[in-house]
């Protein structure tokens, strides 16, 4: 029996599959139908344990024509830095906290090479199980995403079995598939965590190294927020640009399923509007906004060496955490750096 076979034999939801299907999670003001700015209609559609595989089979059945994907997530935040000479700081600070953080919603949208939606449901908002009591996260970050209506207390119930959900992802047609065109925003935490759903592992202990294995599961990646830097005029974040080009949201922002429908709009509209209608692969293909060699890369405080010495031997840097992060209670300060040690390769007595 495969693993998809022992899993599909069990109750992923932890118990509440039939709580759920009665009706019992309240739809939330993030999902549902909603108008869009020439008049039709678009659906958001939560996605919890209970109706997982009945959606990523639609998904499978739909990417064969809807080749596009546009993507976002929502995270528990930065809680650690790296400290001392450790070469690439800025994919070192991603690494240790993908490395230790747990996701918390994606939302994918599905459009043609036209930027047609589907009809009906385009959008999935995945919802992960997650505990704000077992879990660690910054505290900013979760006060945003509980302002903009995220409840937790529903994804601690009702939220997808992360591990679960990589193990369907593999056999969507998402993946390993140079057809499939994926749409981000600044995405390198985002695709930090795909990688790390997918592969049920630490990120590699380089950016190179994250690239290709990145590059593998996801063939053809645009980041809008690198395209904004080839255009005169553009900046900010992904609503700067959407008001830029004068594009109306669809849901509330701060949730992985708007945000991803808002990707895919600005996109389209941008390819449009600034580049002539093309969108120039030679240009805008495999570059991520402050990832590898493009003009977007920030210089780090330290150079990039071969032999990085602010990193233990066995893989890991020492860590500056934030002071407004929350750890589980069973997990005091003073173990704290044990138990990352344990978890991220430290060597014993490392500082």
């Amino acid at each position: 029996m495969t693993s998809y076979d022992l899993h599909r034999g069990t109750d992923k939801s932890g118990g509440y599959a039939a709580e759920y299907k009665s009706g019992s999670v309240e739809k939330s003001a993030a999902s549902g139908i909603f108008k869009t700015q020439d008049g039709k209609t678009i659906e958001i559609r939560d996605v919890w344990a209970a109706n997982l595989e009945s959606e990523m089979e639609l998904i499978r059945e739909l990417v064969v024509k809807y080749r596009y994907v546009a993507m976002d997530t929502e995270f528990p935040g930065v809680v650690a830095r790296p400290v001392g000479d450790v070469g690439d700081m800025q994919y070192q600070t991603l690494r240790c906290n993908v490395d230790m953080l747990k996701l918390i919603q994606l939302g994918i949208s599905l459009v043609d090479e036209e930027g047609n939606w589907v009809d009906g449901c385009t959008c999935w908002q995945f919802n992960f199980k997650f505990s704000l009591s077992d879990d660690i996260f910054a505290q900013d970050s979760i006060e945003l995403l509980k302002t903009s209506g995220i409840d937790f207390e529903k994804f601690d119930k009702f939220g997808i079995d992360v591990q679960y959900f990589g193990e369907l992802m593999m056999m969507s047609g998402l993946v390993l598939n140079d057809e499939i065109k994926w749409i981000s925003f600044h995405s390198k935490y985002d695709f930090g965590y795909l990688m790390k759903t997918l592969t049920c592992t630490e990120l590699p202990m380089d950016e190179q190294g994250f690239l290709d294995l990145l590059f593998t599961y996801f063939p053809c990646i645009y980041d809008v927020k690198y395209m904004m830097t080839l255009t005169d005029g553009m900046h900010g974040g992904l609503e700067a640009l959407a008001t830029t080009l004068q594009i109306e949201r669809i849901g509330p922002m701060h949730q992985a399923g708007s945000d991803s429908l808002l990707t895919a709009q600005t996109f389209f509209s941008l390819i449009k509007k600034n580049f002539g209608g093309i969108c120039d692969d030679a240009k805008f293909k495999g570059e991520l906004f402050g990832v590898g060699t493009n003009h977007t890369k920030h210089k780090t405080k330290y150079p990039s060496t071969t032999s990085l010495n602010g990193i233990s031997q066995t893989g890991y840097p020492a860590l500056q955490y934030n002071s407004a992060v929350h750890y589980p209670p069973n997990l005091s300060s003073s173990m704290m750096h044990s138990a990352s040690a344990s978890n991220f390769g430290y060597e014993d007595g490392y500082n």
